[in-house]
C-alpha cells in the first residue's frame, strides 16, 4: 500500500487550512507566541530553536518536506516552547487546533501518519544528541543535509533543494561557517552534492560519509 499522502489530502479534501509562504530565514512563530496550530511543510525546510533566558539559543531540529511541527497545542501548550525559522524558501500548511484535533479521530490514515512522524522525529532528536557528542561535524552536516532531502523519511526523497545559508547550515551541524564552507568544497568535490546557482543537489553517495563515520 502506498504511504498516505498528507499534502494530497489537505489540498483536496476541503478541509480549512491556510497555505503560507516564507522566505529563508523568515520567522514563522517565536518563542512565547500563542500555540493554536499545527504546521505541515510542503517545501522547504524549517529549523526549531529555544533560546535560554540569557539569550542563548540551541538548534532542536531540523525539518523538511512531509513533516509537521507546533504539535505542542494538541497536548495543552498554551504557548511556543520555542520558534520556528525558514531555512529555505519554504511553503506550511497551517492548520487551527480545533481542526486537527477532529481530523485526527476522523481520518485514521491522517491519525496514523501523524503519529508516525511524531515518533520518528523523537528517535531523531536522540540520533542528533549521540550525533553532537560522538560524530565529527563532517558526518553531522551530511546527515543533516539527507534529512533535508528527505532520505529518513521518504520513500522517494526530494534530492532538489533550494540553496541553504552557510549560517543555517552551521547551526545545523553545531559547527562554524568556514568549516561547512570546507566541506560544502569537498562534498562537491567528491560528487556528493551538486550546487547550481539556486539549489542545491543531494546525491545518493552522501550516504557513505553516514555509513563510514
Amino acid at each position: 500500500m502506498p504511504a498516505f499522502d498528507v499534502q494530497a489530502f489537505l489540498d483536496t479534501s476541503g478541509v480549512a487550512t491556510r497555505v503560507v509562504e516564507y522566505a529563508r530565514a523568515e520567522t514563522i512563530f517565536s518563542q512565547g507566541d500563542a500555540s493554536d496550530s499545527v504546521m505541515h511543510i510542503q517545501t522547504g525546510g524549517v529549523q526549531l530553536l529555544v533560546r535560554s533566558m540569557v539569550g542563548r539559543e540551541a538548534v532542536v531540529s531540523v525539518l523538511g518536506p512531509g513533516e509537521f511541527f507546533g504539535e505542542g497545542c494538541l497536548a495543552g501548550q498554551a504557548r511556543r516552547t520555542g520558534s520556528a525559522t525558514a531555512i529555505a524558501p519554504s511553503t506550511v500548511h497551517v492548520i487551527e487546533k480545533a481542526t486537527m484535533r477532529r481530523l485526527l479521530h476522523e481520518q485514521h490514515a491522517l491519525s496514523d501518519r501523524f503519529i508516525s512522524r511524531m515518533l520518528a522525529r523523537n528517535i531523531r532528536i536522540e540520533e542528533d544528541l549521540i550525533d553532537q557528542l560522538f560524530n565529527s561535524s563532517e558526518t553531522r552536516l551530511a546527515r543533516a543535509l539527507l534529512r533535508l532531502a528527505g532520505y529518513d523519511t521518504q520513500d522517494q526523497p526530494r534530492r532538489v533543494l533550494p540553496r541553504i545559508s552557510r549560517e543555517s547550515l552551521a547551526e545545523m551541524a553545531g559547527t562554524t561557517r568556514s568549516h561547512v564552507t570546507l566541506l560544502m568544497n569537498k562534498f562537491t568535490r567528491l560528487g556528493f552534492i551538486d550546487r547550481d546557482r539556486g539549489t542545491l543537489t543531494i546525491n545518493n553517495s552522501l550516504l557513505n560519509v553516514v555509513l563510514q563515520d
